[in-house]
């Protein structure tokens, strides 16, 4: 859902982001784009709460 919307912030072609293509097949595995957005969903919550 939020994929689009992070390609168009540079997100999702990050070092440590794993793509896999073959003939006729394509694997998207964002390792690091999950991280820095669940770092920054953490802080965000962490903040709000304090």
């Amino acid at each position: 859902m939020l994929l689009p919307f992070l390609g168009k912030l540079g997100l999702g072609r990050l070092p440590g982001d794993i793509v896999i293509e073959r003939d006729g097949f394509r694997l998207y595995i964002p390792l690091m784009t999950s991280l820095l957005v669940s770092l920054v969903l953490t802080l965000v919550l962490w903040l709000i709460n304090r």
